[in-house]
């Protein structure tokens, strides 16, 4: 990576400038902001902004959030309206990524802004040129140079590629949402570095992660690879599984990605996710899909480890679904409940709504944000939890959450292990 260089200018111009960026689907691949200038308030306390392919063509995605939600829109190119309001939210900060460069543009007065723009090296595309890729292969793919390339040794290692660096056809949707995981994992890890809450790893004092139902460890070796390789950061993950043949799997894969790239600091482990033991506790927590009440036991083992950040895509939401079903639907809200696909549907929000509330009351910052689009997994919504503080034993937090469990007549299985 170059030298980074500063320059102090009009905030009208820098943001006009980061304006032409943030229109060109080929150059962007990720920008955020967040803070507020000094005597304002804005209506978002952070916005990010990405393009996403859908059914209907290239989209401008961008995501808003207030103190409790996240709100989700996509725009067609060529119409700048959305992002045109966004640009006149008075935002402290913006970071924006794209191919080549990162901006880092910071308001330092009303009317002046300081932007830090470091060229980024380029990865090398395997000896191949942009003619040399297949039909298959639109310009808005290449140019956003995914986070890591289909063509990877980590994931000729998983099976998603062959052994040649094409990606499967059958692994396309496996492979879009370990891209979208990681891009949630870089900007948490980011955010939290950089507000203190999470260490500056050393080669001495690896960052620490942990995936608690890892499985077939797909996320698991992506986040490793991804961090070391292309974030240089000294990172070491730890995989716990109860199924030995997810172990004997995952090891193997270790040793041969060993064996193609000289090393690869990734442990599995055979336990229960309540029941695994550390000897050093883990700055990150990860758990990714794991069935119904395994994600409440991970959330548990994280609140209790005090992780610093904490990243969970929940599945199989049928404990809070079944209660529901057993339960007296409250005045008045029967017509929720009549109809079983709406009860499941609600079952599924109320689960992660009350997960969230709970990891706030354990001291963590929480977004719920979905992380990849609905066409490639219909198990899309991510829990990012930075801890903040230390428990939180009143206020409108908890008066919330014991009203809503007392409503609806339901135990939360997070609940029960964290003594509420």
């Amino acid at each position: 990576m170059s030298e980074p260089t500063t320059t102090s200018e009009p905030l009208l111009r820098a943001l006009n400038r980061m304006r032409s960026v943030l229109l060109d689907p080929e150059r962007l691949v990720k920008a955020v902001a967040s803070g507020r200038q000094r005597g304002t308030q804005p209506a978002w306390r952070r916005a990010e902004l990405r393009y996403v392919d859908l059914k209907s063509g290239t989209h401008l995605q961008i995501t808003t959030y207030d103190e409790t939600q996240a709100f989700t829109s996509n725009h067609l190119l060529g119409d700048p309206t959305a992002l045109d309001d966004l640009l006149e939210v008075p935002f402290a900060n913006w970071h924006v990524d794209t191919v080549a460069e990162r901006y880092e543009l910071l308001v330092t007065k009303p009317t002046t802004a300081r932007v830090r723009t470091t060229p980024l090296a380029l990865p090398a595309e395997g000896g191949g040129t942009k003619a040399d890729a297949p039909a298959t292969t639109f310009p808005h793919d290449q140019a956003k140079q995914r986070l890591l390339p289909e063509d990877d040794p980590v994931f000729v290692a998983l099976g998603l590629s062959d052994k040649d660096g094409r990606l499967k056809p059958s692994r396309q949707a496996k492979y879009r949402q370990v891209e979208e995981f990681l891009r949630h994992l870089a900007t948490a890890i980011d955010d939290a570095r950089t507000k203190g809450r999470l260490r500056t790893p050393t080669a001495e004092e690896p960052l620490r992660i942990v995936d608690l139902g890892c499985g077939n460890g797909y996320l698991t070796f992506a986040a490793q690879r991804y961090l070391t390789e292309v974030r240089g950061l000294p990172v070491v993950v730890t995989g716990v599984d109860v199924k030995e043949q997810s172990a004997r799997h995952n090891t193997e894969v270790a040793s041969r990605l060993a064996e193609t790239i000289g090393h690869c600091d990734a442990a599995f482990v055979v336990g229960t996710i309540d029941g695994v033991e550390l000897e050093t506790p883990p700055d990150v927590v990860l758990a990714l899909h794991a069935c119904d009440t395994a994600t409440d036991d991970a959330l548990a083992r994280a609140i209790a480890w005090e992780a610093p950040l904490v990243l969970a895509a929940p599945c199989c939401h049928h404990d809070i679904a079944a209660q529901l079903r057993r339960t007296p639907t409250p005045s008045p809200y029967a017509m929720i409940t009549r109809h079983g696909i709406l009860r499941e549907r609600f079952a599924d929000t109320m689960t992660d709504a009350v997960r969230a509330s709970l990891l706030r009351l354990s001291g963590y910052k929480v977004d719920v944000v979905q992380f990849v689009e609905s066409q490639h997994t219909p198990r899309n919504t991510l829990l990012r939890a930075v801890r903040a503080s230390g428990p939180v034993t009143g206020g409108s937090v908890k008066k919330e959450y014991d009203e809503l469990v007392a409503t609806w007549g339901i135990r939360p299985k997070l609940g029960e292990l964290l003594g509420l």
